[in-house]
């Protein structure tokens, strides 16, 4: 199959609709049907602000987070479509690719 890999870049302590961003990417997904998402957890960045965010002991709310999704070309109109809906302001890449299963080789 062809179509997008899309990676959303956030931050443990941002929130939309009143939960974190992350977790609504990935409610929304679900919503949709989207067979998965994954989400990662980094230990440090910076944002387009230049603001360093880690994960550290004493703050663990600034955490960056990542947002991974492979969505076919309908998939990923449709989740762009509902992120507009909602005025949901997030960072992102979108990358044309190719995938499937092994077994179906």
């Amino acid at each position: 199959m062809e179509g997008y890999i899309v990676t959303f870049f956030t931050q443990q302590n941002r929130e939309h609709d009143g939960v974190s961003v992350a977790n609504w990417i990935i409610e929304k997904a679900k919503q949709l049907g989207i067979r998965g998402a994954t989400l990662l957890s980094g230990h440090e960045g910076f944002g387009h602000d230049g603001r360093f965010h880690s994960e550290s002991i004493f703050d663990l709310e600034d955490r960056p987070l990542q947002v991974v999704l492979v969505l076919t070309h309908d998939e990923c109109e449709r989740f762009f479509a509902s992120i507009k809906k909602k005025q949901l302001s997030v960072f992102f890449t979108k990358t044309a690719t190719e995938f499937g299963i092994t077994s179906d080789l």
